[in-house]
């Protein structure tokens, strides 16, 4: 099964927290939908199963609420990105301080941009 032959109804069961509206999934900010994007085209590629994303999501999601996350919905893509992230670094796509590098890059890099303006990184 591709991506692309995913419709909203399927990754409703495959993903039961993902938050969709009737037309698939929504995003709040342009990071959620790459994040969601990128994902999708690392499983269409053949590089992991759907069960297992939803077990490294589901996980991130367990660690997210044993340290205090309330749950209310508005953090389910900052556990989207965490799953991804660990996914990433344990098939060895991205080593750990590669990782961390580029999360403090990004980190510097929002707190330069003016609020409203897209993150750039290397400026």
């Amino acid at each position: 099964m591709t991506s692309h032959s995913l419709n909203s109804r399927e990754l409703r069961v495959a993903l039961p927290e993902l938050p969709c509206d009737d037309a698939g999934p929504t995003f709040k900010a342009p990071w959620e939908a790459q994040a969601f994007a990128i994902t999708l085209t690392l499983h269409e590629r053949g590089m992991f199963t759907w069960a297992e994303w939803a077990d490294y999501l589901n996980h991130a999601i367990h660690d997210a609420q044993a340290a205090g996350d309330p749950d209310l919905g508005d953090t389910y893509y900052l556990h989207w990105l965490t799953a991804l992230e660990r996914l990433s670094t344990a098939k060895g796509w991205v080593k750990g301080d590669l990782l961390l590098q580029r999360r403090n890059e990004w980190e510097a890099a929002a707190r330069r941009t003016p609020h409203g303006q897209p993150i750039e990184l290397g400026r």
